[in-house]
C-alpha cells in the first residue's frame, strides 16, 4: 500500500506522429508486445518485476501501484497509453513449477484508437527508442515426430470421454506439448513479425520466453464494456474456398460441437454475470476464420461494474470451460491427474492493464515457450475439448492443425 509522505512514482506519456511497425522496437532481449492489426504496444525495461500466486493478488499489486503514481500525460482518456502492467500468468499454479508474473516496463511504445505514444516509467523525459535490424530467424528448426508419445495420448483421450460417459464430466480440455530444436538460439522477437504478418486478427504477444499469436480474448475491459470472445469448436482447413464453406457449414451444424461450444459460453456468461449488467449473449455462433482452422466463436459482451478492472474479470473468468472443461473443479482434477504435462503459462492469461483498470486479457494459446536452460528449444501447445462422442484420432489431427502457426513462424520441418 502507498506510505504517506512518500516519493510517488512518475511518469510521462507524450504524443508522438505514427512511428511505423511496432515490431521494430522490439530491441532488447526482455522486450514485450502486444500487437493485433497493427495497434499495440512494446515494453522495454523493467520499473517493476513481481512474482504472484492469483490474479487477484496482482490486481491488488497493481491497484495500490497505481494510488501512488504521478502521470504526466498528453493524451488523457485514450485506452492504454501511459504505464502499464503487462502480465502472464500459469493455468494452474497448484501444479505448476512456473511463477505467474507483472512486468511495467520502464519505456512503452503504442499506437491505439488513430493516436501514438511513447511512455516512460521514472524520472525524465521518453524518447523514442533506436531501431535496431530484427534478430535472426531460427535456423534448422526441427520437431522429431514419436508415434508412441502420440499413441498415448490418444488413449488419454479414450480414457477422458469413457469418464464422461460416467463420472459425471461433461467436458475437459486435454493439451499436449512437441518439443522444436533449432541449430542456435531462438530469439522469440524474431517470431513475433511472422506471427504478425500471417494472423492479423489474433493477439500476438511476447513474454519473456513465451511468444504466441492467441485468436481468443478471455476479457477485454475498455471504458467499462467487457468482452470476451469464446473460442470451441474446430476443424481444420483444406486450403480450397469451396471446400472451407462446406467444412464451416458442417462446423456449425456439428452436435458435438455445437455442445462443446454452449458449455465455453455458458462458463463465462455465467462467470461475467456478477460483475456486469445489460449482458448480451447470442443465441448461436459464428464462425471464424483463421489461415489454418475455423473455429466455432461467440462474443459475449456486458457493462462493467466501475470496481471491476480488467485483472479481477480475468481473475473470475479463468480458468473456463475453453480451457479447462466442466465442471470446472473435476475438469481440472482430472487435467492434473492424466494430462501429465505442467502447462505453465500456455492456457492462461496473457496481456496488460492500464491505470483505469481498462485492459486486455487473451488466453495463452497458439504459442511456444523458449526453454531458458536451452534456449535453442521451445516447446510448443496445443490442446482440445473432449466432449461425449469424441474421437481420439480426430482430436490429434486437430492439436497438429493448431501446433501449425508456430511451426510455420519458426521454419520447422517435422521427421
Amino acid at each position: 500500500m502507498p506510505v504517506e509522505g512518500a516519493r510517488k512514482t512518475r511518469a510521462t506519456t507524450l504524443a508522438i506522429p505514427d512511428p511505423g511497425g511496432l515490431e521494430r522496437f522490439l530491441t532488447g532481449p526482455d522486450a514485450l508486445a502486444w500487437i493485433r492489426r497493427g495497434e499495440g504496444m512494446v515494453g522495454l525495461g523493467c520499473h517493476v518485476c513481481l512474482e504472484f500466486d492469483s490474479l487477484d493478488a496482482a490486481d491488488a499489486w497493481w491497484s495500490a501501484w497505481v494510488a501512488d503514481l504521478d502521470h504526466d500525460t498528453e493524451l488523457p482518456g485514450i485506452c492504454g497509453s501511459g504505464p502499464l502492467a503487462f502480465g502472464s500468468f500459469a493455468f494452474d499454479p497448484a501444479n505448476s513449477r512456473h511463477r505467474s508474473k507483472l512486468v511495467v516496463p520502464s519505456l512503452i511504445v503504442g499506437r491505439r484508437q488513430g493516436r501514438s505514444w511513447v511512455t516512460r516509467v521514472g524520472d525524465g523525459l521518453p524518447a523514442l527508442p533506436q531501431v535496431s535490424d530484427p534478430p535472426s530467424q531460427p535456423v534448422g528448426v526441427s520437431v522429431r515426430a514419436d508415434p508412441i508419445a502420440e499413441a498415448r495420448w490418444m488413449g488419454t483421450v479414450a480414457e477422458v470421454v469413457d469418464r464422461i460417459e460416467r463420472n459425471g464430466l461433461s467436458k475437459v480440455v486435454l493439451a499436449r506439448a512437441v518439443r522444436a530444436v533449432a541449430a542456435g538460439p531462438i530469439d522469440g522477437r524474431s517470431l513475433v513479425g511472422c506471427l504478425i504478418e500471417h494472423y492479423p486478427s489474433c493477439w500476438t504477444y511476447l513474454f519473456g520466453g513465451l511468444v504466441g499469436a492467441s485468436p481468443e480474448m478471455l476479457v477485454r475491459r475498455e471504458r467499462g464494456l467487457a468482452t470476451s470472445r469464446i473460442l470451441a469448436g474446430t476443424i481444420q482447413r483444406s486450403g480450397s474456398e469451396e471446400t472451407d464453406l462446406k467444412l464451416a457449414a458442417s462446423l456449425a451444424r456439428s452436435s458435438k460441437n455445437l455442445i462443446e461450444h454452449e458449455l465455453a459460453v455458458t462458463s463465462v456468461a455465467e462467470a461475467l454475470a456478477p460483475f456486469c449488467s445489460g449482458m448480451n449473449v447470442p443465441d448461436a455462433p459464428y464462425v471464424l476464420e483463421l489461415p489454418n482452422v475455423l473455429h466455432l466463436a461467440t462474443d459475449v459482451t456486458g457493462v462493467a461494474h466501475s470496481e471491476a478492472s480488467a485483472l479481477q474479470l480475468a481473475a473470475r473468468l479463468h480458468p473456463s470451460a475453453a480451457v479447462c472443461g466442466t465442471p470446472t473443479s473435476l475438469a481440472r482434477t482430472t487435467i492434473s491427474e492424466l494430462e501429465g504435462l505442467d502447462r505453465g503459462r500456455y492456457s492462461g492469461p496473457v496481456g496488460w492493464i492500464d491505470t483505469a483498470g481498462d485492459g486486455e486479457w487473451a488466453i495463452a494459446l497458439r504459442c511456444g515457450v523458449i526453454d531458458q536452460d536451452d534456449p535453442s528449444a521451445i516447446d510448443l501447445f496445443a490442446g482440445c475439448g473432449i466432449v461425449a462422442g469424441s474421437d481420439p484420432t480426430e482430436e490429434l489431427a486437430e492439436t497438429k492443425a493448431k501446433l501449425s502457426p508456430m511451426l510455420d513462424a519458426l521454419g520447422a520441418t517435422v521427421s
